[in-house]
């Protein structure tokens, strides 16, 4: 599938709205999960998700952001309405469920899943946080994320969670490392919720898990 070669060069935020842009490479309830080439700007299928799991929600990456593995952080976004690939979505993001990958190789890398909603002057976010996602939302993509994984050989453990604003801050960071972030996200939320295995801000792992 072959779109603009531009969805690369969007800032992680866009400057008019202070929103964070995410482009769609995986539409919900959908078994195919695509990788977005920015030298050709084709999506290309990277593979089929073992027989009965499909993603929850639509999933997509933050342009212009590079994480320590080298491509566009991710991002789960909480909206039941279908979206096409390459859709580029408004997203405002509610917290980060942090976790450790053992890869089949036995390394051990970073997998933290960010998660945001869709907002737009008509569409105010339903919710602004986890918490008020509620723990059973949470829960599902926890044993979403994990099952998959662990059919493809790799064990996901969760070490926490942590709150929009700490979300925010890797999102930043990653931009910073990338060289094209636009703006800062504005109105930062106050820090709520309890955070495991937490990191000082400018020391993140040496390496992250390719989805």
């Amino acid at each position: 599938m072959s779109v603009s070669s531009s969805l690369s060069k969007l800032a992680a935020i866009d400057s008019s709205s202070g929103l964070l842009n995410v482009v769609i490479d995986t539409p919900r309830r959908s078994r195919c999960k695509y990788k977005y080439e920015p030298a050709t700007g084709e999506f290309h299928l990277r593979k089929l998700l073992p027989a009965g799991a499909v993603f929850p929600y639509p999933f997509g990456f933050i342009p212009s952001t590079r994480g320590e593995d080298g491509d566009p952080l991710d991002v789960l976004v909480i909206v039941d309405e279908p979206l096409f690939v390459g859709c580029v979505l408004p997203v405002r993001l509610i917290g980060v469920l942090e976790a450790e990958q053992r890869e089949t190789s036995g390394d051990v890398v970073r997998n933290d899943r960010l998660i945001g909603v869709i907002e737009t002057e008509f569409n105010p976010p339903e919710v602004r946080s986890l918490e008020e996602l509620g723990e059973q939302i949470c829960q599902e993509i926890k044993h979403f994320f994990a099952a998959y994984n662990q059919f493809e050989g790799r064990k996901l453990t969760w070490r926490g969670q942590a709150d929009a604003a700490a979300a925010v801050r890797i999102v930043e960071d990653s931009a910073r490392h990338s060289g094209r972030g636009g703006k800062r996200w504005p109105r930062r939320a106050k820090h709520t919720t309890n955070r495991h295995n937490h990191m000082p801000k400018g020391k993140r792992p040496a390496a992250r898990a390719k989805n």
